[in-house]
């Protein structure tokens, strides 16, 4: 893959979770039966910034749980044969809480649609929305996110790729040309 661009740097990363923090408080009245769910991977990191973002702005403490969707995609013959079993660890019950979904890039859809299921066969939420920090477009499932840290309009031959400090030793996002061989 071929750099096309870097898209937002740390900075740019963190305000954007900062704003996405007072828009999931102004929309959901406070913080009060809220609980934020990271979709592994780059999720994880992104929800548990979100978190303590919020606590900054309220200073409350936010229920955060982790989500691994890999028996709930609908691609799973494609990726392997034997799913590799990650952990969910949901240690609270998400019937009637707003129930924040968080992930790092949105696509196609189809990892919130997985993760949706997920949710639900945890119980009944009030409701489910979806934070993510980079919306790409090319949906192909009616799926829309409710807080964005930015839009990024790409081609099909482009690749987002999130680092996080968590993961990756930095924080940034970059777009990425596919090279044919």
């Amino acid at each position: 893959m071929k750099l096309k661009a870097k898209i937002m740097d740390e900075i740019s990363v963190e305000r954007a979770i900062v704003r996405i923090a007072h828009q999931i408080i102004e929309k959901n009245h406070g913080v009060e039966n809220i609980c934020i769910i990271g979709i592994k991977t780059r999720g994880v990191p992104i929800a548990s910034r979100l978190v303590k973002a919020i606590k900054a702005i309220e200073g409350v403490d936010i229920d955060m749980g982790v989500l691994d969707i890999s028996l709930y995609r609908d691609d799973l013959s494609d990726l392997t044969q034997d799913p590799v079993l990650n952990s969910t660890d949901i240690p609270f019950s998400v019937v009637n809480k707003n129930v924040i979904l968080v992930d790092d890039v949105i696509y196609t859809g189809r990892t919130v649609r997985a993760a949706m299921d997920a949710i639900m066969a945890e119980g009944r939420a009030a409701t489910i929305q979806l934070a993510v920090l980079v919306d790409r477009g090319h949906r192909e499932l009616p799926i829309r996110t409710d807080y964005v840290g930015k839009n990024i309009p790409t081609s099909k031959s482009e690749v987002v790729a999130v680092h996080l400090k968590e993961y990756d030793g930095d924080t940034n996002v970059q777009l990425y040309e596919k090279v044919l061989n």
